[in-house]
């Protein structure tokens, strides 16, 4: 970090003072130190004095050399000898007039690891681990691709304005870099640096930017909350977390936040690291965090947004997802069905001084009174009811480090597919007793064995004790709405509370929709029409659908409840006039936004993987998102699984089916159904997915419920009969 440290027990309070701060406008640009310049080096043999780093050191006898630095390729002007581990750099450079300064940007293209100083305080780290000066031996902890000599964006660091004037004085400074290679034996090495400053007016006192060089997007308002990072210049690695700050900025809706505005959304301390499989490649990255302190070591449960308290929470990163809000709206869809999704905000990220884009803020899924709402499993939780919950588990990929605890005794829906491998997520394997790790494997092998066996419709013999078939159908209906290509065969979780508190094997929460609503270009993902669920005849390979969600079609009365559901929700949470007006409201909060991420990573008009539509602008990706979704509920519409006749009738009325009024209410509602239905089940349940109340109806038609005891909120009413009618009504209590 740009500051000079006076003494070790003030890094703390510096590291506050930098991490959100101000920054001047600049007017333009200008590049003080070239990889190409003349610098001095030495390829150390022996420990080099600490100082080497300070203005002060006498580098006579150091060679003197074009940058950059390698073993000789296209991309090195001073060829190394093979097998060097180590280059140190040094170079002079004059500043004219430090209050012109508004920014700094260091350039540093690697292979692999390096250290960066600024008048003998480190500025920028990537790739060698530990604190303070590497031994000169240190091989570099990751292997790190130069990128320039390919047309690639060198890594880059940025320094704010106070950064930079409280480190660079006027006249002489020197800048010095040591670059590590990862082996000995390696076959490649470079070093090549750039330092460009933002400067305030239209003086020119130094050199023009690299050709390649794209100045930095300065976020000084937004509509949205402002989220701002501070790592001390660390690069954030993949893992595990590293220390650093968040602050957050939100002024409530439909208010502006100043980049200059205290963070009083949230301000402390963080751990963070990269998160996510495929989308780590990309350049704009997704992160997890937990919030810590005020011992580091010790996570922090805080509220923000007034969503519940937590310390596990997510930025992610829609860098293929152009429209911005996929994964937003899946997650509203969900909520609005009555199931836990997680929480959303749509936020503005500064990390290190630099604007990073537009990302979603939301909540991990995990075992939380506010989150899944299930009993936590305990390590000693081996006996009895306490045994059989809660867990959560998934089908997913193992590429972001996750680990098969067992395998599905049956592969996928079609022969001579692969093998479906089941992952603890909460609690993880590592932290299970083996007799919990046991029953969860034993219950759901039960589960499919029942589900694939010859009886598997009977209600005591067959699949129907072993999960809550209501949410198997609302999961299944939100991918299929999505044709979302990574559907059934991965991010799938399921969760299972104890048999005190229903004991069945739940679908979901839903999870990582990004590649939905035709945003994928292979495997019919971008076709409006076909159903999901038959993926495994379509494509092949690995990461196939599990069986159940054929089978469980061949169940008349489940596929009857399947159409019942889908036309109750087309009148509602999945109307197409609700969905589009939604979607517009999202695009319009985006407007400037939007501008300001596709600025910063400039996609817009290219391809990106998966990409099957490629907008020229923000609003042709919103277009192209509204009309592919209208077509999609169309052609479900007209292909819907099973028949809803029981009532009587085919095309499906809200009105004519169900109805709560008042509503919006303060005190009771009357909810009424326009035919006699028999043992029937009336739940509450909170937007979190609690359990208010539950009681069993023999004969309903009307009813009353008092809700004058209840918070002011959204709540949902579900009324749901063993032969398949299943209904849900939003209602507002104010």
């Amino acid at each position: 970090m740009l500051i000079r440290i006076i003494q070790k027990t003030t890094l703390f309070s510096c590291l506050l003072i930098a991490a959100f701060q101000v920054n001047a406008q600049s007017d333009h640009w200008e590049t003080v130190v070239y990889d190409n310049s003349t610098w001095n080096y030495i390829i150390p043999t022996a420990t080099t004095p600490t100082n080497w780093i300070s203005p002060s050191f006498n580098a006579t006898g150091w060679n003197t050399g074009t940058g950059g630095f390698g073993f000789g390729d296209s991309d090195d002007n001073t060829a190394l000898p093979t097998g060097t581990i180590s280059v140190y750099q040094r170079i002079t450079f004059n500043v004219v007039d430090v209050s012109l300064l508004t920014k700094a940007i260091l350039n540093m293209d690697h292979d692999d690891g390096f250290v960066a100083y600024l008048n003998g305080i480190e500025i920028a780290r990537n790739g060698l681990t530990g604190t303070g000066q590497p031994t000169y031996n240190q091989l570099a902890s990751i292997s790190h691709e130069a990128v320039l000599y390919s047309g690639g964006y060198p890594d880059q660091f940025v320094f704010t304005q106070t950064q930079v004037q409280s480190a660079i004085v006027n006249g002489p400074n020197v800048l010095c870099i040591e670059t590590h290679n990862q082996t000995a034996g390696s076959s490649d090495f470079t070093s090549r640096a750039f330092l460009s400053f933002g400067i305030s007016n239209t003086s020119t006192n130094y050199g023009p930017t690299p050709s390649w060089f794209v100045p930095p997007v300065e976020l000084s308002t937004s509509n949205l909350p402002i989220v701002i990072l501070n790592t001390n210049g660390v690069t954030i690695p993949d893992e595990p977390k590293i220390d650093g700050f968040m602050g957050i900025i939100d002024n409530g809706p439909g208010a502006i936040n100043h980049i200059t505005d205290p963070t009083n959304e949230f301000y402390g301390q963080i751990a963070i690291e990269r998160r996510g499989s495929s989308s780590n490649t990309f350049p704009m990255k997704s992160y997890g965090l937990e919030t810590r302190g005020p011992d580091t070591n010790i996570n922090y449960n805080v509220s923000v947004f007034d969503w519940p308290a937590d310390n596990d929470w997510i930025l992610y990163a829609p860098y293929t997802d152009k429209a911005l809000i996929r994964n937003v709206l899946t997650y509203k869809i969900g909520t609005e069905m009555g199931r836990w999704a997680p929480r959303t905000q749509l936020c503005e990220v500064v990390l290190n001084g630099e604007y990073i884009g537009v990302y979603v803020f939301m909540e991990r899924i995990k075992v939380n009174p506010g989150r899944v709402n299930i009993d936590p499993l305990n390590y000693s939780d081996t006996l009895n009811n306490e045994l059989t919950g809660g867990y959560i588990f998934k089908i997913d990929k193992t590429t972001a480090g996750g680990v098969v605890s067992w395998n599905s005794p049956y592969a996928s829906a079609v022969p001579g597919n692969s093998t479906i491998g089941y992952q603890l997520h909460d609690p993880e394997a590592i932290d299970m007793h083996p007799s919990q790790l046991q029953y969860i494997e034993d219950f759901v092998t039960n589960w499919e064995n029942a589900l694939a066996g010859p009886n598997f419709t009977d209600p005591v013999l067959g699949y129907k004790p072993y999960i809550d078939e209501a949410s198997f159908i609302d999961f299944m209906l939100v991918n299929e709405v999505s044709k979302n290509v990574d559907g059934y065969r991965i991010s799938t979780y399921l969760h299972k509370n104890r048999v005190s508190e229903g004991g069945e094997i739940v679908a979901g929460p839903l999870w990582d929709f990004n590649l939905g609503f035709g945003n994928a270009d292979y495997c019919q993902g971008g076709n409006t029409t076909g159903w999901e669920i038959n993926f495994n005849s379509v494509c092949g390979g690995g990461w196939q659908n599990p069986f159940w969600w054929s089978r469980l079609l061949q169940d008349s009365t489940y596929s009857h409840a399947v159409k019942c559901r889908w036309l109750e929700l087309r009148q509602t949470t999945l109307s197409t006039t609700y969905l589009m007006n939604y979607i517009d409201s999202m695009a319009l909060l985006l407007t400037d936004p939007a501008s300001r991420n596709y600025n910063r990573w400039p996609i817009l008009g290219t391809y990106v993987w998966p990409n099957n539509f490629i907008g020229d602008t923000y609003q042709e990706e919103i277009d192209y998102m509204k009309n592919w979704l209208t077509a999609r509920l169309t052609w479900m519409d007209n292909n819907m699984f099973g028949t809803c006749n029981d009532l009587g009738f085919d095309e499906f009325s809200n009105e004519k089916q169900l109805m709560a009024y008042p509503n919006p209410t303060d005190d009771k509602i009357t909810l009424r159904v326009n035919d006699n239905l028999k043992n029937v089940t009336l739940l509450v349940v909170s937007p979190q997915g609690t359990l208010i109340q539950s009681q069993e109806i023999s004969n309903f038609e009307e009813t009353t419920l008092d809700f004058s005891t209840y918070s002011d909120g959204i709540y949902f009413v579900t009324v749901q009969q063993k032969n398949g009618f299943f209904k849900t009504i939003k209602i507002t209590v104010k």
